[in-house]
């Protein structure tokens, strides 16, 4: 989510489900602004995507009309203004959220919900929503992820959340219901967008049809023998390192490149190192001297690492680091920053990939908070490793987005140990 965006979202109200769109904060000169689909006190909700296309096209009236990117979203089919699954917001079910089990998903979405409702109130000014959230800093514990509410400690700070939630409730949905109103839309204009959608849902239709049709289709015969060949030079080509299901892995950053390994036990990262640091080597050559002595690291307790350790001691050790276990960090801010079509997206998901496995390695959700879609970089990164016609391109300037990458990059090295 790039500043200058527009975004369709959906929000569960007391009445049911509207569509309706949110401007993040975009920048105008000096000024900062955030805005929804409104007109003065009213936040405008449809029924339908098709009333939401109807209206944006027909009407010129609103708190919209005047960012950067109204043009753009104004142009959109109706299929592309259906919102995402990551911008629905259920607020009517938010009690019972709080009242759950504190688990990962729950976590996130009650997070999410409470941040759009947040965003609400300070747009529309509704004193009950502010002093809601002002009321209760608990709330402030979500961002910190299903690790905050671990423990007696963590237990009891679900509770208060839940409770805060359980008596306010109320009051800021009546807030939220009172300012939300649905426009006349011209019918010739909502027959046009049904027309559109239903279009769209024919062609999925074909389309599911056509690839049934193509599974019902003969196949090629298949030598067995030429299977069982290939098989045979796919086990030929297992290195030493997949037998051990440990990986040498290369890091190239700002400045130079470090070698180290990396494992995985139930999908869980194991770096060579300790404690949440990675322990790193400016050679290959270095890290496999290293690995014939006896050190305490978190690596020693994989059952195969023991065959490392033996063949590092006997000299037929070679640290071969394959393509997908390259990062290359240099460069990728100043992609960013230049926009979507300048970034390598290959390197850009490497590169989130080993983000990522350092900071669970070291129990730490600054990546995951960093990158997530309610971020303008997790938007903008989400944007580009997940293609989606049907989503608006990020607007520049992307320099905020380039500073949270570069801040990223600097949150890796500091758990580099160089030896």
């Amino acid at each position: 989510m790039a500043s200058g965006d527009i975004v369709p979202i959906e929000l569960g109200l007391t009445d049911g489900d509207l569509v309706t769109l949110w401007a993040p904060r975009w920048r105008d000169g000096d000024d900062e602004w955030e805005a929804f689909l409104g007109h003065e006190d009213a936040l405008y909700g449809f029924e339908s995507v098709a009333e939401l296309a109807a209206f944006i096209r027909t009407n010129a009236d609103n708190d919209l009309v005047d960012h950067p990117a109204w043009k753009v979203i104004a142009g959109l089919s109706a299929v592309e203004l259906e919102p995402e699954e990551n911008f629905s917001f259920d607020l009517v079910a938010v009690p019972e959220l709080a009242a759950g089990e504190p688990d990962v998903d729950t976590v996130a979405e009650l997070e999410d919900t409470l941040g759009m409702v947040r965003n609400i109130g300070e747009v529309c000014e509704l004193e009950t929503v502010t002093k809601f959230f002002g009321s209760h800093p608990v709330l402030g514990a979500l961002p910190g992820g299903v690790s905050a509410f671990v423990g007696r400690d963590g237990e009891e700070l679900w509770d208060q959340i839940g409770a805060a939630i359980a008596k306010g409730w109320d009051d800021v949905l009546d807030a939220i219901d009172s300012v939300v109103r649905t426009p006349e839309v011209d019918a010739e204009a909502v027959a046009v967008a049904e027309a559109e959608l239903l279009a769209a849902e024919e062609n999925v239709v074909d389309a599911d049809d056509a690839a049934d049709s193509d599974e019902d289709e003969e196949f090629e015969p298949v030598d067995l023998d030429e299977e069982e060949d290939d098989e045979d030079e796919e086990d030929e080509d297992e290195s030493f390192w997949h037998e051990v299901g440990i990986d040498p892995v290369k890091i190239i950053t700002s400045e130079g490149s470090v070698f180290t390994l990396r494992c995985y036990l139930d999908d869980e990262p194991i770096f060579l190192g300790s404690k949440g640091s990675i322990t790193v080597f400016s050679s290959e050559r270095a890290l496999a001297r290293y690995l014939a002595d006896d050190h305490e690291h978190d690596l020693s307790r994989v059952s195969t690492f023991a065959d490392v350790q033996t063949a590092a001691v006997d000299g037929s050790l070679e640290v071969e680091v394959t393509d997908e276990n390259v990062y290359v960090l240099p460069g990728l801010a100043e992609d960013l920053a230049e926009g979507p079509e300048a970034v390598d997206i290959e390197q850009l998901d490497l590169a989130v990939e080993l983000f990522t496995d350092a900071a669970d390695y070291a129990d730490d959700d600054t990546v995951e908070q960093a990158l997530a879609q309610s971020t303008p970089l997790g938007w903008y990164v989400s944007y580009l490793l997940n293609p989606d016609p049907t989503r608006l391109a990020p607007n520049p300037p992307f320099a905020a987005e380039s500073q949270a990458w570069r801040e990223l990059e600097r949150n890796l090295e500091s758990r580099l140990d160089k030896q």
